[in-house]
């Protein structure tokens, strides 16, 4: 055989491979998801997702300061009440949980390290969806706006440097950002879930901020069938003012981060979801997979289809190793 052309070669040793390799995940593009609870004196284990916990005070603390150590990109911060109502009082709340969560977190790092809040309703309503509901039971999106734009808002005060608005409301991005500029908060980025699905993929999520969700989120999350209706979404937010823009989840949805990617001109997140997160965490205990090399290939994976920005539950182990 007379061959000019070998490929091979380049495989041929782990330097030849680190040398010619096309995509990496780096620590800093790698974005720490946190819970902090309420009422909590020491971390309450979630039992879907190994490993991850409903944090405390002093916990979230520590965690933050771990994740600025290890040079990751930002942490999301999530916050989970002990009591809810039908409005989410609780989510503007001077002493709400996730703004005093925000403010411990800040304090901790300054900024050495990008605090990111979520801005929804959904860990703060008694009906578990992510805005108010009219008297017919359905999300009155306008009144759940007006509150994302306080939430907004509040959030930058209390330390956010990002705010991620996860509703999926019509009008979120455009609101917040005329509710932050209006407050004097220019330089508070907004990351907008512009790709936001209807996942069965959020299952293990629910268990982690104690959510009562009734019924489903089908009439404001997108239909996982559709690509063309995402990128509109997209497009919407990005006109509206968004800095950055979320795709979610990620690996159901590769090649929607891709589209996203060829047509933005913004930075691409993506979501890897806690049931992404527990099914190989579930695999691997089980001994069917090899875990750390199948954390690689998932994040790898994310970053090949076009996300420069992953949150993954995994990113604190992944950038100290």
């Amino acid at each position: 055989m007379e061959l000019s052309r070998r490929p091979r070669r380049l495989r041929s040793t782990a330097a030849m491979r680190g040398l010619v390799a096309e995509h990496s995940v780096r620590p800093e593009q790698l974005v720490l998801p946190l819970f902090v609870a309420e009422g909590l004196r020491e971390p309450r284990p979630i039992s879907s997702m190994p490993g991850v916990v409903q944090h405390s005070m002093d916990s979230l603390a520590a965690a933050v300061a771990d994740a600025a150590e290890a040079g990751l990109g930002g942490v999301m911060l999530f916050g989970i009440p002990e009591t809810k109502d039908a409005v989410g009082s609780g989510a503007l709340a001077e002493d709400g949980i996730l703004n005093l969560g925000l403010r411990r977190a800040r304090d901790e790092v300054g900024d050495d390290l990008l605090i990111m809040s979520d801005v929804c309703l959904d860990e703060f309503t008694d009906h578990g969806h992510c805005g108010v509901l009219t008297d017919s039971g359905l999300v009155d999106n306008d009144a759940t706006v007006e509150l994302y734009a306080q939430m907004a808002v509040m959030h930058a005060e209390f330390g956010a440097h990002v705010v991620a608005p996860s509703g999926m409301m019509d009008g979120q991005v455009g609101a917040m950002r005329s509710a932050l500029d209006t407050a004097g908060r220019l330089d508070t980025a907004i990351l907008a879930y512009g790709a936001k699905y209807a996942s069965a993929f959020y299952g293990p999520f629910r268990e982690a901020v104690d959510s009562s969700l009734q019924g489903d989120r089908k009439t404001y999350q997108q239909d996982p069938a559709n690509l063309t209706e995402a990128l509109r979404e997209v497009a919407l937010d990005v006109a509206e003012g968004a800095d950055l823009i979320m795709v979610k989840p990620a690996l159901g949805f590769l090649d929607v981060i891709r589209a996203v990617r060829e047509v933005v001109d913004v930075p691409v997140a993506a979501y890897n979801v806690s049931g992404e997160y527990a099914m190989i965490e579930a695999a691997a205990a089980n001994g069917w997979l090899e875990r750390e090399r199948a954390i690689d290939e998932t994040l790898t994976s994310i970053r090949r289809a076009g996300a420069q920005i992953i949150l993954t539950y995994w990113a604190l182990e992944y950038a100290r190793r």
